[in-house]
């Protein structure tokens, strides 16, 4: 008997990629979530709840990444019954400030120099959707300390990556020339691109989507 259709509820090109060089037989699908909505959403449930004490904001930032994700693969699970549809979402926090995606090249140099010389998180959110129901949830961290590079490096880097730094929440691509801003790395290379692979490959796994 076949395996269920599996759907990654992202157009994200990169973690396509992983998805296809790990030798997975899926489709993709835009979930066209409105993120802004939901993470308004969110501050302000926080907000409310702020008098119950001290927040760990790491802890809070990890739970918006699982949010974003959840969100994306049970809007595509809607459309496409008896489907295995993964959601994936990844958020960059530094010194307990939240980053987007730089809307504009000023943006994306401001955002490097705040990086610069500091270590900033990667929260990655990750969910596995069926029918509907979310039956797997998964979080995880990667670290990255970005070196201490100069002013003419800086605007050496972005002369040459373009609009490409506007792809990425950190303004970077590991695969790029985007390592060279990078000092040191903790956690794991597939949860840096935004996609924890090796949790979901064995989720995959005991689901009978991919051979165990």
């Amino acid at each position: 008997m076949a395996s269920a259709p599996l759907i990654l509820a992202s157009a994200s090109a990169v973690r396509a990629r992983l998805l296809r060089d790990a030798g997975l037989t899926f489709k993709t699908a835009d979930s066209r979530v409105d993120e802004e909505a939901l993470k308004r959403g969110f501050a302000q449930s926080n907000d409310q709840s702020d008098n119950e004490g001290a927040r760990d904001t790491e802890a809070d930032t990890d739970a918006l990444a699982l949010k974003l994700a959840e969100a994306k693969a049970l809007a595509v699970s809607a459309t496409s019954p008896g489907a295995f549809v993964i959601g994936a979402d990844q958020i960059l926090s530094c010194a307990g400030k939240r980053y987007d995606k730089p809307r504009s090249m000023e943006e994306a140099r401001s955002n490097l120099l705040a990086f610069r010389g500091r270590p900033h998180i990667l929260h990655s959110g990750l969910v596995l959707v069926r029918d509907g129901t979310a039956i797997w949830r998964h979080t995880v961290r990667a670290i990255l300390t970005m070196r201490d590079f100069s002013d003419r490096f800086l605007d050496a880097y972005l002369a040459a990556a373009g609009e490409t730094v506007m792809k990425s929440v950190g303004c970077y691509q590991l695969e790029g020339p985007g390592v060279q801003l990078i000092e040191k790395i903790e956690g794991d290379y597939f949860t840096v691109l935004g996609l924890p692979l090796l949790p979901l490959l064995g989720e995959l796994r005991r689901h009978g989507v991919v051979a165990a």
